[in-house]
């Protein structure tokens, strides 16, 4: 079976020579290396330890170790870009064996995923295909064979062109579904496998809380637990494709000073109990519940020290207390800021040599690796880092590729299957699940929504009503089938007699954009011209669906705002369309929280739409006519303005709160709580229940009843919150510990259950030790975190074995000082 398996490696390897026979002639197939049952890799006509598929993986890492040079180590610990990044070849040329990677490299990111268009990723079957000739030349043409870890993004859908476009990691938040994430997470496994990624950086686990930062689109949302549980489903299905999952970014880098980006601070105003609680936690829950065997180290310091230099985050966190058994890789250009902006390295040498010793495996930026490859060399034979260090990060390496099977079969591809499985219905489907369920029903004055055929004129006016602006192509497909909003409704509308007129209205941003956000200027001709023409048709029409919000300009990373309001001028536009007296019906396609206080105000509808998706359009016109229930929940707590921040959950008792009086901006409550969403359904929910109670070590289970009262089906997100009564040191006045997306149909109920453990009630004392103190719990169930439907109170009686988050720091880097390796 076997060598049968091997033979149609072989042949799949000529099929591929065949088809770019020009470019690969420098490097005509060994076809002699390929066994039965096994691969020669070192070419050396004998079956070694590493070769031999029998062996445990531990012997086959200590064999390969004992015949790698310094030269073949060193390149295991650097990334190269791929082609149009920093490769300039698509496929190996006879270039190749006077480059670095002769070698060998650690990893190839983004190669021949969506940029530039070529004829290698012009099908999915040519993206296959060249991805098996680019680890050929690893595996044939390296002294010892080591394939290549192909790692790629995979935040919107695999970043590969042809793949599945999804919506973004904050529309999956809001769907709360974990099954959703799973899936998610499968498709971009299985696509990644069959097109030759082996390796995906995703999910996102930053756990945002700031509302103004621009990547709050690429992350699951303000709480830990929620991004806990779906990025472990995510990080499950992707590596039940046998792919790595990276997640990102490691750690804290969602709370940055002044929710700034890139070179941004997190000390001092997060405390280690808040890191604890907040920040590690969803990391700790994949690596110790779905195996992730990636991780991308963040910019940040914290507490000082620089993420890409911290031993106590890299090595005393990530391995020893969280398990974790895979690579680090730096977030790009995360080493050299040790020296270039941190300035705790005198040069990049010193920064590698704090990286190394910190316990990062894989330096990663946009530019060719040379450097710091050879600047390990040089530490080495300078005494500066031991061999056996070296050795010991390499290890981690080399443990992923063997976990992927690589020196088993090291042509993941299957061009054929990419064919046929790449953006095919199945996946598509998936997608199109996630575009509906990120849905949340914000405002439903009257039940004006679901539209039916109860106008007979609508006008849809608006910036994103007919544009692909929200579905941004940075770290997700370039090539994809778009429905706006406008063909959406054009087409659940096709057979009924309702006419649909757009206009446009007003531009996404004005000429000013960002300069205006601080001194708002005045509409243009221009502007005026276009607002009274959509003025016009909402004046001439039964209701008004107006789409406002993000884009590629106003959300993304780099992109932190000083201000929520909506962008530009789309205020004015809406405020004019108001002043008509006909039902206007907001939908909001965001990338972040918005301060939509006029909308909350005047319009008779809102639905939000977080970043959802090439199918985005059509899921909004389902849920707009009422083919589809929106069912979804903010994943954040949205503010009525900027001057309430920092607002979000969880929180210390009264964080959030101010007496009532005349004189605070700050005490007048908010847009919409997290959790929030409704339905055009209603929900009840009853019969509370406590069982299997372990006192002793606080395992228990709660239930309850949840019943679709209403005449039309729907979702409703139930979520439980547990509240430490009396504790020894301030604990959080809600903790999310857990919830469940559930289906039901008209009179139809459901029992729900959760499980507590005894990790769900810990609390870090004032010896700085995690504890389970034992007292009352509260357990409140409901349908956001302010609308508390159920409560009930339990007792622990046990304790909970003590552990320490003290820090264990080494001793300080002298200035323009190398340090002696200590740590080896």
């Amino acid at each position: 079976m076997r060598s049968k398996f091997y033979l149609a490696c072989i042949l799949m390897i000529a099929q591929s020579f065949h088809l770019f026979s020009q470019q690969i002639n420098p490097y005509p197939s060994k076809s002699e290396i390929y066994k039965k049952g096994w691969i020669d890799f070192n070419k050396n006509n004998k079956k070694d330890l590493y070769e031999d598929p029998a062996q445990p993986i531990e012997k086959r890492i200590n064999n390969l170790l004992s015949q790698m040079t310094l030269e073949e180590k060193s390149c295991q610990l650097a990334t190269y870009y791929g082609h149009g990044k920093v490769l300039k070849d698509s496929l190996p040329t006879a270039a190749w064996q006077q480059l670095i990677l002769k070698d060998g490299i650690a990893n190839i990111d983004e190669h021949i995923n969506n940029t530039p268009r070529i004829k290698e990723n012009e099908t999915p079957f040519n993206n296959a295909v060249a991805m098996k000739e680019t680890q050929r030349f690893f595996v044939e043409y390296t002294r010892l064979g080591i394939p290549v870890d192909f790692t790629n993004e995979g935040i919107r859908g695999l970043c590969a062109r042809h793949a599945t476009s999804f919506p973004s990691m904050n529309a999956l938040g809001c769907t709360w579904d974990k099954e959703l994430a799973l899936l998610e997470g499968k498709v971009e496994g299985k696509e990644a496998r069959v097109l030759g990624y082996t390796n995906v950086y995703a999910p996102i686990l930053d756990v945002v809380r700031d509302q103004r930062w621009g990547r709050w689109e690429g992350c699951l949302g303000e709480d830990p637990f929620l991004v806990a549980r779906m990025g472990v489903a995510m990080a499950k299905g992707i590596q039940s494709e046998h792919v790595v999952s990276t997640p990102k970014h490691f750690v804290g880098y969602g709370d940055t000073k002044g929710a700034r980006q890139w070179d941004a601070r997190t000390d001092p105003h997060i405390t280690p109990s808040e890191m604890y609680y907040i920040h590690e936690y969803p990391f700790r829950k994949v690596f110790q519940e779905a195996g992730a065997l990636g991780v991308m180290s963040s910019y940040n310091d914290y507490n000082g020290v620089p993420m890409a230099g911290n031993y106590f985050y890299l090595t005393t966190k990530l391995r020893q207390e969280m398990g974790f058994k895979g690579y680090v890789v730096s977030d790009s250009y995360s080493i050299e800021r040790l020296s270039d902006i941190h300035k705790v390295a005198a040069d990049h040498k010193e920064a590698c040599l704090l990286a190394l010793k910190a316990g990062l495996n894989v330096r990663t930026d946009f530019d060719k690796p040379d450097e710091y490859i050879e600047n390990v060399r040089s530490l080495v034979k300078e005494g500066k880092i031991s061999i056996q260090r070296i050795d010991e990060l390499v290890r981690n390496v080399l443990y992923v590729k063997f976990w992927l099977g690589l020196f088993d079969q090291p042509y993941t591809s299957n061009p054929e299957e990419a064919e046929k499985i790449v953006a095919g219905k199945e996946h598509l489907d998936i997608a199109l699940r996630a575009s509906r369920e990120c849905l949340v029903l914000l405002k439903n004055d009257n039940s004006v929504l679901p539209l039916k055929n109860n106008y007979k004129k609508i006008a849809l006016i608006g910036p994103n009503a007919n544009s692909n602006a929200y579905v941004p192509t940075h770290y997700g497909p370039m090539d994809y089938s778009f429905t706006s909003v406008y063909d959406g409704l054009k087409n659940v509308y096709k057979n009924d007699p309702v006419e649909i007129k757009y206009a446009k209205g007003i531009d996404l941003v004005s000429k000013g954009w960002p300069e205006n956000e601080l001194i708002p200027d005045t509409l243009s001709a221009n502007e005026k011209k276009s607002i009274k023409e959509a003025v016009d048709i909402a004046s001439q029409s039964d209701a008004v669906v107006v789409v406002l919000g993000d884009g590629n300009s106003t959300s993304g990373e780099s992109r932190t705002r000083s201000s929520l309001d909506l962008p530009g001028h789309q205020e004015q536009l809406l405020e004019a369309l108001v002043k008509t007296n006909k039902p206007v019906i907001l939908v909001l396609v965001w990338g972040r929280p918005a301060t939509i206080n006029f909308a909350n105000k005047y319009c008779k509808a809102i639905l939000s739409a977080p970043y959802p998706g090439a199918q985005g359009g059509t899921a909004i016109a389902e849920a707009l006519k009422g083919n589809y229930n929106p069912g979804g929940k903010l994943n954040g707590t949205w503010v009525k303005t900027v001057g309430q921040l920092p607002f979000n959950v969880p929180t210390k008792p009264h964080a959030n709160w101010e007496p009532m009086n005349n004189y605070s901006i700050a005490n007048k409550g908010l847009l919409y709580c997290f959790g929030y969403g409704l339905s055009y359904t209603k929900f009840a929910y009853d019969s509370i229940t406590v069982d299997s109670v372990n006192t002793k070590t606080g395992n228990i289970l709660v239930g309850c009843k949840i019943t679709n009262t209403g005449s039309v089906a729907g979702d409703e997100i139930v979520q439980l919150y547990v509240n430490d009564v009396i504790s020894s040191t301030t604990t959080y006045e809600k903790q999310l510990r857990g919830f469940d997306r559930v289906h039901l149909n008209p009179g139809e109920s459901k029992w729900v259950q959760f499980k507590i453990v005894p990790d769900d009630l810990v609390l870090i004392n004032a010896e700085h030790k995690v504890v389970l103190e034992p007292g009352e719990f509260k357990l409140m169930i409901g349908a956001s975190y302010e609308d508390i439907r159920l409560q009930k109170s339990f007792f622990v009686t046990g304790k909970f074995p003590q552990r320490s988050i003290e820090r264990k720091e080494k001793a300080p880097v002298k200035k323009s000082k190398m340090m002696r390796d200590t740590d080896a």
